[in-house]
């Protein structure tokens, strides 16, 4: 069984070698013409700006849509609470 992170290897692997053989002309393959040629050459950096673009994306929307846990804060308030009550019983000043 392949874990996410051998996935991704993978798939980045294999683009990898992709592009190389079209940018480099390997393989025995005719070459590109140039319009194509100066495409394919910055291809690599198009694609980490768009991931990183992607990335923000997810990042921004899940931080706008984070879910609020009421209950989950008043349980640590009153553990807080708590912890104060005990520390303050042990002689400890606030």
């Amino acid at each position: 069984m392949m874990t996410k992170l051998l996935q991704w290897l993978l798939i980045l692997a294999l683009l990898g070698a992709a592009w190389a053989a079209l940018a480099l002309n390997l393989g025995g393959i005719k070459p590109l013409p140039p319009p194509w040629d100066q495409v394919v050459w910055p291809l690599p950096t198009y694609l980490l700006v768009a991931f990183g673009c992607y990335s923000l994306g997810v990042v921004g929307y899940r931080v706008a849509t984070f879910n609020d846990c009421e209950e989950a804060s008043r349980e640590l308030q009153a553990q807080i609470r708590e912890a104060r009550a005990d520390l303050a019983h042990r002689g400890l000043t606030f």
